[in-house]
């Protein structure tokens, strides 16, 4: 996508601002400055060819690969260009972890972003990576919600941002072969076009350029449209209103991009007008109107933003004017860019950035109903530039663009359609494990992998309860009922449409062993005398004992593993005691029913000495619960 950038993003950055280093150089850097980068590396090369380079031309060979999406040759020399250098610049730092992972390179990727972190830590983007810094395996491993396909329509250049409009879908290409070519990346300029997609059989017309006075001989695309489809909203460069910067040497005019309405009359678009909030020295552009017409979002690079760009909105009102623009704030915007807004028909705001934790260059990704940035995963997002997604929340169809491999031209417009949910019904049934007669009244608590409740119920008289969940998952399915052993197991998933699973409950004077209370380990972290969440479910079984048997009266020895001072781990195991005594005093159990002592490393269960191996510490690492007095007769 960055082939055809200075109309998409217009990154006016220092990064692009090119001091000529000498004369070898003067030519190469006339290109950059002119935007003109596939000149620009034909010409660096040529030193690196003649041995006339250094890492002034690594850095600009570099810049200039990243700018068309050209990863392979960009992490070449970015990886050249921070090759042994002492003074490493935090932004190519982090374009190289984009081009590492554009190039699927994740592991190395997530080193240069630890690097990066380091040195930018207030970065947002830093942030974000040392918040989750494995978050490219839950993207890679996440469910596949969508599915997309190329459109007939593609050509062999850029074609990118379908909008539906009354069955016409709206794009923008670089196809007018008539037109002079644009020196970034050598193609046409872009036109807005248009072909009918409500034909019958399926077939799609031949795209024709939108008629009236949205094209013109500079770059125009991106379109959005106002509920009743009277009114276009589209982005066109500055040139046509005769602003513009000049490059370095000021031998090259550089423009901005504004937006523009234009009212529908008849088949034709006129009346084209410059909106209000343009500038003089920044963009506006990509714009999306809401499904009722009075905002509008769009992407800026204005100053008094969080990054390069940023998303903003302004109120459109009744009559026609426009409210103050806002910005959406840091926790859509991040340093890096944030473009390509779209607002679906249920007000889902749908954007692309590089600042979010992505797959590489650009990912779509969604607002959630918490507020929170969610990456729309695969395929929606591939390791390259994916932009421009639109699409209608009733019918779950859309569009994405993309420069991602195996598409027909630079950039093309994929079809998105969203996967009908797989879900299973699953039936749980709880019965008692010696008769096998279902346990009415049972609770029934179903947790995700993440330990996350998600669902929880009480069994029905034939000991059931029933949920809708996602296939495939794992689950924990956990049950208890008074005078039984609460059990916990995990459901490996089902693919069925209905599946049923059976928890067995053991009555629960089986846990009870001659003078003891039999449960299973109940396991401390190292040197720390917190009850898990495993310990509280095994203790719960203690308390459903006692409850039970109301005379019964408990002493909880705890024990610690060798390692530490023998002082020390008789401190750490009374701290522990201590710890399980008010869990099952908290629990309702009389405080004269239970104590609690510290056996330290006295009583091992384990005895390998200085040899132990990590499981045997932890077996010696336990909690054990004797009968004092009470219970059920021993007779």
């Amino acid at each position: 996508m960055r082939k055809i950038k200075i109309f998409i993003t217009l990154i006016l950055m220092s990064s692009l601002s090119v001091t000529a280093q000498n004369k070898d150089t003067r030519e190469a850097d006339k290109y950059f400055s002119e935007y003109a980068f596939v000149e620009a590396i034909d010409a660096y090369n040529k030193l690196v060819e003649k041995g006339k380079a250094d890492s002034y031309v690594y850095a600009q060979l570099a810049e200039a690969n990243y700018n068309i999406f050209n990863t392979e040759e960009a992490e070449k020399w970015y990886a050249k260009t921070l090759e042994g250098t002492g003074d490493q610049d935090a932004e190519t730092i982090y374009k190289y972890a984009q081009m590492l992972r554009a190039n699927g390179k994740y592991d190395a990727a997530n080193t240069w972003m630890s690097k990066f972190a380091k040195m930018a830590p207030k970065d947002d983007r830093a942030k974000a990576f040392v918040s989750n810094p494995d978050y490219v395996s839950g993207i890679l491993n996440a469910k596949q919600a969508y599915e997309v396909s190329e459109l007939d329509i593609n050509s062999d250049v850029t074609d990118f941002g379908g909008t539906i409009q009354d069955g016409v879908l709206y794009f923008s290409s670089a196809r007018n072969n008539a037109r002079r070519d644009y020196g970034w990346n050598e193609e046409p300029f872009l036109d807005v076009y248009q072909v009918d997609m409500s034909m019958a059989d399926g077939e799609v017309s031949e795209p024709v350029k939108v008629s009236g006075d949205i094209n013109t001989r500079y770059h125009e695309g991106l379109v959005s449209f106002s509920p009743d489809g009277n009114t276009m909203y589209f982005s066109r460069e500055s040139f046509f209103e005769g602003v513009y910067e000049k490059s370095t040497d000021s031998r090259t005019k550089i423009s901005y991009l504004y937006l523009y309405k234009a009212t529908k009359q008849g088949e034709q678009w006129g009346n084209v007008q410059l909106l209000p909030f343009n500038g003089e020295d920044y963009s506006v552009k990509n714009a999306s109107v809401s499904k009722d017409g009075k905002t509008l979002y769009f992407a800026s690079d204005m100053s008094g933003g969080v990054g390069q760009y940023d998303i903003y909105k302004v109120a459109i009102n009744d009559d026609g004017s426009y409210g103050t623009v806002e910005n959406l704030g840091d926790k859509v915007n991040t340093a890096g860019q944030e473009m390509f807004p779209f607002s679906s028909d249920n007000g889902t705001l749908y954007f692309s950035s590089t600042g979010h934790l992505g797959l590489g260059g650009l990912d779509v990704f969604y607002v959630d109903a918490s507020g929170k940035v969610q990456n729309m995963g695969r395929p929606v997002n591939s390791k390259s530039d994916d932009l421009a997604f639109s699409i209608n929340e009733d019918s779950g169809e859309g569009f994405v663009s993309s420069n991602r491999s195996g598409g027909l031209g630079s950039d093309d417009i994929y079809a998105v359609k969203r996967l009908k949910p797989c879900n299973v019904d699953l039936t749980v049934v709880v019965v008692d494990a010696d008769t096998n007669n279902p346990i009415s009244g049972a609770d029934v608590i179903i947790a995700d992998a993440t330990g996350r409740v998600v669902s929880t119920g009480k069994a029905n008289s034939n000991g059931e309860v029933s949920y809708t969940l996602p296939c495939g998952d794992t689950l924990e399915i956990a049950a208890k009922y008074e005078q039984y052993e609460s059990n916990k197991v995990t459901f490996g998933g089902s693919e069925k449409e209905q599946d049923i699973f059976q928890v067995n409950l053991k009555p629960i004077d089986k846990i009870i062993v001659k003078d003891r209370v039999v449960l299973n380990p109940i396991f401390f972290e190292f040197d720390k005398a917190n009850i898990t969440s495993q310990g509280a479910f095994e203790l719960d079984k203690l308390v459903a004992v006692m409850k039970k048997y109301p005379d019964m009266v408990i002493s909880a020895e705890s024990h610690t593993d060798n390692r530490g001072s023998k002082r020390y781990n008789e401190q750490l195991s009374e701290r522990r005691a201590q710890s399980t005594v008010q869990y099952v005093i908290s629990k309702g159990i009389e405080a004269s029913r239970i104590s609690g002592v510290g056996k330290g490393e006295n009583e091992p269960k384990v005895d390998c000495g200085s040899n132990c191996t990590e499981e045997q510490h932890q077996d010696n690492r336990r909690s054990e619960f004797i009968i004092v007095s009470g219970g059920p007769s021993q007779d």
